[in-house]
């Protein structure tokens, strides 16, 4: 089968919202007979009639509203094709996948990406958020350029540089017997239920593997999937939570400094090879690494 013209997909297209060939020649400045001509070779091509002719004017068959879809979407991709070379004519540009944790996302990444974008307008970032684990994995498996996580034991070869540092601490609603403390070990909370975030998540993994030291269990009363629902349960005294101390100073909740060496996290930067990466990554890991 030959290649399709993109020229004779967008004539179809003309054809199909002018509602006439007619029409669609005029508006696109070319004669009706060549308009015809190309979308007779197109439905030859195929072997399947794309418009049904009447005297009032055409309407796609079935097969015509199944290209008309796949042609729109395939001329938007040929149409972005000179965007984004122009785009690099004007400085950097390019597509950044970025695969982070719930925590940076929360304290850092919105500053940090926002002030990148000021410098380089041309590049798109898309951001997953996805639990540390997975972001490794992501960042493994080429679904992600660049991954912001919690540092966790994994078994990936991906290099990594030291992004920021945060502090967990314990959360309790106000009020509650463990608010007066200044400081407590995660151990000594161990008899009260909590408010979790799922268990693939880096935090409620530490908190199972601190509580499993001791031959405890954590106590999950409610597990929620954001910081925002888990401050909110909190606070109705549903229970306790252990969250990075950032988060927890945006709510009106007591907060208890952590004892255990744990509670101090390391943030990590994590991709495949700096070398291998496009410009603009490059460029992004530098910016996070150097803010």
């Amino acid at each position: 089968m030959p290649p399709i013209d993109p020229l004779s997909l967008r004539l179809f297209l003309a054809v199909i919202d002018a509602g006439t060939i007619a029409a669609a020649a005029q508006r696109e400045h070319i004669a009706a007979a060549a308009v015809s001509r190309r979308i007779s070779e197109v439905e030859a091509m195929f072997g399947v009639p794309l418009l049904h002719r009447t005297n009032k004017g055409v309407e796609p068959t079935e097969a015509g509203e199944r290209l008309a879809a796949l042609a729109h979407r395939a001329l938007h991709q040929f149409d972005d094709i000179a965007v984004q070379m122009r785009d690099f004519a004007s400085g950097t540009s390019g597509i950044v996948r970025i695969a982070a944790n719930i925590s940076s996302i929360v304290q850092f990444l919105p500053r940090d990406i926002q002030s990148f974008a000021a410098r380089h307008p041309n590049v798109r970032i898309q951001l997953d958020e996805k639990p540390s684990a997975q972001v490794v994995r992501a960042v493994a498996d080429n679904a992600a350029d660049i991954g912001v996580f919690t540092s966790v034991p994994h078994g990936h070869a991906i290099h990594a540089i030291p992004y920021r540092t945060d502090n967990l601490v314990l959360v309790t609603p106000p009020g509650h017997a463990l608010a007066q403390a200044r400081s407590i070990a995660f151990a000594d909370s161990l008899d009260e239920e909590f408010v979790a975030l799922p268990a693939d998540t880096a935090i409620s993994q530490r908190l199972t593997r601190a509580a499993n030291e001791r031959g405890r269990s954590v106590r999950v009363r409610i597990q929620v999937s954001s910081y925002d629902a888990q401050c909110l349960m909190i606070e109705a005294g549903l229970g306790l939570g252990v969250m990075p101390e950032a988060v927890a100073r945006q709510h009106a909740l007591a907060i208890v400094a952590l004892s255990d060496a744990w509670a101090a996290r390391e943030l990590l930067i994590g991709v495949r090879s700096l070398d291998a990466l496009p410009e603009a990554c490059r460029k992004l890991v530098a910016h996070l690494t150097n803010g």
